[in-house]
């Protein structure tokens, strides 16, 4: 061995094991186990407590909880699967979960790039962890057959595929068709719909809602006028230089977008254009992120309960998980307009 190889061993930090701990503390490894996960109550003295925790701090001892928890044959991790990762809404959907599978539990996130589902495969390779359960957001029948996975499953956002497993689900219809109704009762016509590329089934719902409603109030939409990008301020804003000429000259005065970021796009490409909001466009999305409230104007967008979603059904995750009944399988949040400025003169 040559001196540089000798030099990278030596600075190579060693893994701290419990029976170094033990051994600094002058206790038992199964001591040093106790107190690490806190199951001292009537079986350790507070002097070897005190012992065990200076040596701990002393040696920089991390409990191995994933290793310990697969020995006994299950994780505590939870598997959150969700596509496209760069929607902002999934920050509150995953502060929700977090949030209802408190302490005990360690979340980890398998998610693809813009545009893009979870791949089966994918997914399968991380069972190799042994999570004590999984949720998988925005799902596609395809994709759940071929997960094929045992173990407690909840899906979030996943219409039509209840079927699969336990759910809970955004009624983002209702929302949709407040929009349509009320963009027709300000007297818009023609209007455009700039959807996402991601192909998931809560983006068909909402643009054949509103479109559905929208026709039955009278108004418009020629399929032209529904570009389609990645949920990205920059690419919405883009899609949206390319079409206004095109809009102005068929007569729309309001586009719907499927996210508010979208939205976030067509506004800051409408200011560069001169483009008057609302005045010559009404601009309106979905999520009601909370930007939504503070850009100039304020962006009429339909809400959907981000975090309560990812609460609910880590809540529903966390009960199968602990071997307990769900008085619900399946559940249902609702969804409401709030209306700003970007669609009504009137609001702030």
């Amino acid at each position: 061995m040559d001196s540089g190889e000798q030099v990278q061993q030596r600075a190579r930090p060693r893994r701290v094991t419990a029976a170094m701990v033990a051994a600094r503390a002058g206790v038992s490894v199964a001591t040093v186990s106790l107190v690490a996960n806190g199951k001292t109550a009537g079986r350790v003295s507070e002097d070897n407590i005190a012992r065990v925790t200076e040596a701990i701090a002393e040696l920089g001892y991390v409990v191995d909880g994933i290793g310990s928890s697969l020995a006994k044959g299950v994780s505590s991790i939870v598997i959150l699967v969700a596509p496209d990762i760069s929607n902002p809404f999934f920050a509150k959907v995953i502060g929700g979960v977090r949030e209802s599978l408190g302490p005990n539990y360690q979340l980890l996130l398998s998610v693809t790039d813009s545009g893009e589902f979870p791949k089966a495969t994918d997914v399968r390779k991380l069972m190799s962890l042994r999570p004590a359960g999984l949720l998988v957001d925005a799902p596609n029948a395809g994709f759940l057959a071929d997960l094929s996975v045992a173990g407690p499953l909840v899906l979030l956002d996943a219409p039509g595929l209840e079927s699969f497993a336990p759910a809970v689900n955004l009624d983002v219809a209702q929302g949709a068709r407040e929009l349509a109704a009320h963009l027709a009762e300000a007297g818009h016509r023609r209007v455009a719909y700039l959807d996402s590329v991601t192909g998931t089934e809560t983006f068909r719902i909402r643009r054949e809602a509103f479109l559905a409603e929208a026709a039955e109030r009278g108004m418009s939409l020629d399929p032209d006028h529904m570009p389609a990008t990645t949920i990205d301020v920059g690419a919405a804003a883009a899609a949206f230089a390319g079409a206004w000429q095109g809009w102005q000259r068929a007569g729309v005065t309001a586009v719907v977008c499927a996210t508010d970021t979208h939205a976030y796009g067509v506004l800051q490409e409408a200011r560069v254009a001169g483009v008057r909001i609302p005045a010559e466009l009404a601009v309106a999305g979905f999520d009601d992120l909370p930007y939504s409230a503070t850009s100039s104007p304020g962006l009429t967008s339909v809400h959907l309960p981000a975090a309560n979603l990812g609460l609910k059904a880590g809540e529903q995750l966390r009960r199968l998980m602990e071997g307990q009944a769900l008085e619900q399988e399946q559940l249902v949040l609702g969804s409401s307009l709030v209306v700003r400025g970007s669609t009504s003169a009137g609001e702030t």
